[in-house]
């Protein structure tokens, strides 16, 4: 090499070579670098298992926020417990755990989630333990600050990460069946995708929840422990009917919310099938049913013997203790997890529920009412100073204690005041003539025909009622009841409302028991986009169409044959142009069918139809609500039967007419439709 290449060769390594002058250039570029990186945004989420695999969701953006807060405020967050889900679960940090506040449930993992990987199945993300993400953000932060990538981690598991570039991040399983020399897992097998950060994942976080409860709304379920065709609890059938009413409060009664006007209502679920299937009476049927067709009597045996049990006086007071007891407790947990709430409260039920509701609300004593019976009672220390035997003692204190002078009947003010025409169906079913006073003294309810209970207090009075799928009605007349007084109103609550879908086989209606001379349909509930579905608007079409065409065909007939059979004398002819002066009588409608025109369709009709009077157990409005069906369900009513009965909780037009009648109570409405 000659010195002149030689001298080039050193000055070239000169240039590369880091120099004490170069340093500050040095500095400058990793400041350069570093300030590509940021720090990445945490995200709360919690574990459920859903259809027997676990299954990572987010909290809403409030809660996410309100959770990082106090993790931040403090280094120890034990002890610290933060109430998110409008306050129906508590997250205690230091656990990393989130618990149901008003009802059981499992509790579920709560994780601070920063790096996810996407899973192998359903393709969403799960995130990384919060030790490991810490891992993977300071290589990332590294491989951003030093520009050095292809950064390889092993997980816990003894799975591999590779981190290719900001962009190319991937996970890879641990190859199976290492051998006796224990080698180390390679990155081989298909590779899962990594993110950084909850905005790079295809994920739906919710906004939140109004802060402000405006009124609550206890929700009671029906037959057996599942309340939908997905088999699903009462509490997560409830958390599709509240969504629904959030997302019809922005849209339908924005006006309001926009001037700060309403909050939202809550909906709580009350289980009453696990503490009754929870006293051993399936041990004792699980002893007497049959081996075969093991599965259709276990259903049997946990859904449809509801209905036998709740007929059943030892059974029927475990339900209506159950209930009244649960919605007690979880009104006065309500109270103190939220003193300023100052709305009212209503109550909900769905087929069976809707029954057991009714019972309990018609034998509800309105506190501030007089009655002059109960003064009149003697105790038992007054018999016992008389002389009275205790037989005959405990016989008279149950007459007055649970007869309270047939009398009342006649009373439309009073919870055995259902009908003035109901038949007595009997005073006892024990032999009064024991002394001993050993045996069961069994009554009949003289007013609905229900086997004596003690029914308990409700804490609070209802504004409203609201029955889906209800067969109260079928129940009432099966049990004797052939009317309702029109003046009888339930003791505590002012509004009934029984809703139902068309099509639902357990559904029936009150009003007829009220009005049972008049024939009526019930009313149609809007839709909650504000005009009636397309079908029926079609089928109302087609049949006026088809009257119309009728009408003129037939009078086109008539005149024809006018003509045809003119006689040419003119005394006939002076008759018939007399007779043609008259106004010729309209042909009369041929009448529709009530499933294919529904009462309300036109505001003639609907204002005629909320005219009727229906008495008093609705406050003087109507009862009866039928929901449209939908244009699949018209082709077969059988095989949607079954859907239709459990439709009320993602039915947005049954949400809606819920909160109309809400927030009527405080003056607020509906927004008016654009014009």
């Amino acid at each position: 090499m000659s010195t002149e290449g030689q001298q080039q060769e050193q000055l070239s390594q000169s240039d590369l070579s880091p120099s004490s002058n170069s340093s500050s250039s040095f500095e400058i570029i990793d400041m350069d670098a570093a300030s590509l990186y940021e720090p990445v945004s945490p995200h709360w989420f919690y574990c459920k298992i859903i259809d027997s695999k676990e299954t990572w969701i987010p909290f809403n953006a409030e809660d996410s926020h309100r959770l990082e807060e106090a993790y931040g405020s403090e280094k120890d967050c034990n002890g610290k417990v933060v109430p998110t889900d409008g306050g129906r679960y508590d997250v205690h940090l230091g656990e990393r755990m989130r618990y149901a506040v008003y009802w059981d449930e499992l509790a579920s993992e709560v994780r601070r989630c920063t790096w996810f990987y996407k899973g192998d199945k359903d393709n969403k993300y799960v995130p990384y333990s919060e030790s490991f993400s810490q891992q993977l953000e300071e290589t990332y932060m590294l491989a951003v600050t030093l520009d050095e990538w292809k950064k390889k981690l092993e997980s816990p598991n003894r799975e591999i990460i590779i981190l290719h570039n900001p962009k190319l991040m991937v996970h890879y399983h641990p190859v199976a069946g290492s051998d006796e020399w224990g080698s180390v897992p390679t990155e081989q097998g298909r590779p899962r995708t990594v993110k950084r950060g909850v905005e790079n994942i295809s994920v739906d976080i919710p906004c939140g929840e109004p802060l402000k409860i405006d009124h609550l709304v206890f929700v009671v379920h029906g037959i057996g422990p599942a309340c939908d065709l997905r088999f699903r609890s009462i509490v997560q059938c409830v958390n599709d009917f509240r969504g629904v009413s959030l997302n019809l409060l922005q849209t339908h009664f924005k006006k309001a919310q926009e001037q700060q006007q309403i909050g939202r209502v809550e909906f709580l679920p009350v289980n009453w099938h696990s503490p009754l299937h929870s006293t051993g009476v399936d041990v004792d049927l699980r002893r007497i049913t049959l081996p075969s067709i093991n599965r259709l009597r276990h259903f049997t045996n946990d859904t449809i013997l509801d209905v036998f049990f709740y007929n059943s006086p030892t059974y029927c007071q475990t339900i209506v203790d159950t209930v009244a007891s649960e919605m007690n407790r979880i009104y006065k947990l309500f109270l103190q997890r939220n003193p300023n709430f100052k709305g009212g409260v209503s109550i909900a039920g769905h087929s069976l529920g809707s029954l057991i509701l009714f019972d309990l609300l018609t034998n509800q004593k309105d506190p501030l009412e007089n009655n002059d019976s109960e003064k009149a009672l003697c105790t038992d220390r007054d018999l016992q100073e008389m002389g009275i035997p205790l037989g005959p003692r405990k016989k008279i204190l149950n007459y007055f204690k649970n007869g309270e002078n047939t009398e009342g009947i006649n009373k439309s003010n009073q919870q055995s005041a259902l009908g003035r025409n109901l038949p007595v169906l009997s005073e006892k079913i024990k032999d009064c003539n024991s002394i001993d006073g050993a045996g069961n003294d069994e009554y009949l309810d003289i007013s609905i025909g229900q086997a004596s209970v003690k029914y308990p207090r409700l804490i609070y009075k209802p504004d409203i009622f609201f029955a889906f799928g209800s067969p109260i009605g079928m129940f009432l007349t099966v049990r004797g009841l052939k009317r309702i007084d029109p003046n009888y109103k339930l003791p505590t609550c002012k509004g009934f409302f029984n809703i139902y879908h068309p099509f639902d086989p357990v559904a029936y209606r009150i009003e007829p028991m009220v009005v049972p001379d008049v024939e009526f349909e019930p009313m149609l509930i809007p839709h909650h986009k504000g005009r009636k579905r397309m079908h029926l608007e079609l089928r109302e079409g087609l049949t006026r169409m088809s009257m119309d065409l009728k009408n003129n065909v037939l009078s086109s007939l008539r005149m024809a044959w006018k003509s045809f059979t003119r006689a040419p004398y003119p005394a006939l002819q002076a008759t018939e142009a007399a007779a043609a002066e008259e106004p010729e009588p309209e042909p009369e409608p041929v009448p529709e069918k009530p499933s294919d025109v529904p009462a309300g369709d036109s505001p003639v009709a609907n204002k005629e139809a909320a005219s009727i009077n229906v008495g008093m157990l609705n406050g003087g409005q109507r009862i009866d609500y039928v929901l449209q069906e939908k244009p699949i369900e018209s082709f077969n009513e059988y095989l949607f039967a079954l859907q239709s009965h459990l439709c009320y909780w993602e039915s947005e037009d049954t949400v809606l007419l819920v909160l109309k009648e809400i927030y009527q109570i405080q003056g607020i409405f509906l927004d008016q439709p654009a014009q």
